[in-house]
């Protein structure tokens, strides 16, 4: 049997049926008022019967007020919980885990959605995109207890619709990343300074989540390797976080990058080798928590190497259950031999550099709302027809939405 196909047991004892990690993506399927669809239920579903271990959600919003882009689940109440159960259960067929995502945006929230922004000390948001955010304001101490409680909240929520285990997001440039990161977290309590003060938040979500749901309950931690930016959060604050998240038992590590103004998380299928493989490599020398790397995977050797190679436990893809929802049957089945994802463009040269990755996400949340109203995908490189659709549902926003 190939690695892939191989269980792998976690830290709290869980067993994971094999070695595949669909990724959070964003997917904006959500009702107006945050509540889960048909559409997104159904491509849970889909991708659950597809053979993967584990199904991670796109971002689920913890605070309604703030939401990081159109469309976002938002899980703050138990008012729509048969909804939530719906999809639980859409995303445990075929005996695959679902583990919700649980975000909060702080400062990334565009304007057309949150009126006032916040974040750890109201640095404001650079570059090209700047102008699509208002300017965030600091957050108070009690501010940051009640969001820690709002973490835990939809933690127990999803719990009780059914979902696996949660994924606390603390990448991308989101609220959890702005206060591990020097350069976005200036305040001058017990929540900034030290690396171990910067990551106080993170540790009293964690903590809290684990408290209420016991050792048996599987949480995650999406995290940057670097945010690539001079002084901000480094390749040695990321093994302080992790090695501290090891030592308090946390059952999976997905290591990612960057944030809306560098984002690495988008990757380019232009690398040859996994994204963010070497830190996976480094930090498998410095914890035992599992890993997981995401992005990049195009052929079945090249995942069946990283496995061997003991780089990393589990094999993290997005795009690709997109363009193949039944992906890990087709490996499991020699049905597959690698994947080339579709270079959008819109013809026009300064047009692609300018819109980057937005291009690319258009295009996929096209086709992930066609798998979820059981259609087939349509592989295409012209970024128009998708882009029109983006801004036909999102309006300006679409030009600020990045993926998970």
């Amino acid at each position: 049997m190939s690695v892939l196909f191989q269980e792998k047991t976690l830290p709290n004892g869980n067993i994971i049926k094999n070695r595949f990690f669909k990724s959070a993506m964003s997917e904006t399927l959500a009702s107006k008022t945050g509540v889960p669809t048909y559409t997104l239920i159904n491509l849970y579903k889909k991708w659950a019967q597809g053979g993967a271990g584990i199904l991670v959600t796109g971002n689920v919003m913890v605070d309604s007020n703030h939401i990081g882009e159109p469309g976002n689940v938002v899980l703050e109440s138990a008012s729509h919980l048969e909804k939530f159960k719906e999809w639980a259960q859409a995303g445990r067929t075929n005996d695959t885990e679902i583990w919700m995502q649980l975000n909060h945006p702080g400062k990334q929230s565009p304007k057309s959605l949150t009126k006032q922004a916040v974040s750890p000390s109201g640095v404001a948001m650079k570059g090209s995109i700047a102008k699509g955010f208002n300017q965030s304001r600091a957050l108070h101490e009690v501010e940051i207890k009640a969001i820690v409680q709002q973490f835990i909240t939809s933690a127990v929520i999803a719990q009780e619709a059914g979902f696996t285990g949660v994924q606390i997001h603390a990448a991308h440039g989101y609220l959890v990343n702005q206060f591990l990161s020097p350069i976005e977290n200036k305040r001058t309590d017990k929540y900034s300074g030290s690396s171990q003060n910067r990551m106080r938040l993170l540790v009293e979500i964690y903590e809290g989540i684990r408290t209420e749901l016991g050792e048996d309950f599987n949480i995650s931690l999406k995290l940057n390797s670097e945010d690539f930016k001079v002084g901000g959060f480094s390749k040695e604050d990321f093994i302080d976080v992790a090695k501290k998240l090891n030592e308090l038992k946390i059952d999976l590590i997905e290591i990612s990058g960057g944030n809306y103004e560098d984002p690495k998380m988008a990757g380019s299928d232009k690398e040859a080798a996994p994204y963010f493989i070497s830190y996976a490599s480094l930090l498998k020398k410095e914890v035992s928590t599992p890993i997981v790397v995401t992005g990049g995977f195009r052929s079945v050797a090249s995942m069946e190497d990283v496995i061997i190679q003991n780089n990393t436990d589990f094999i993290g893809m997005a795009r690709p259950f997109i363009l193949k929802p039944n992906i890990v049957n087709d490996i499991k089945s020699n049905d597959f031999s690698n994947i080339t994802l579709p270079r959008l463009t819109t013809g026009i040269k300064n047009m692609d550099k300018a819109l980057g990755p937005i291009l690319a996400n258009s295009y996929y949340n096209q086709q992930m709302k066609r798998i979820g109203n059981n259609k087939s995908i349509i592989i295409k490189k012209n970024a128009w027809l998708p882009l029109l659709s983006s801004f036909s549902q999102h309006g300006k926003t679409a030009l600020t939405r990045l993926r998970e």
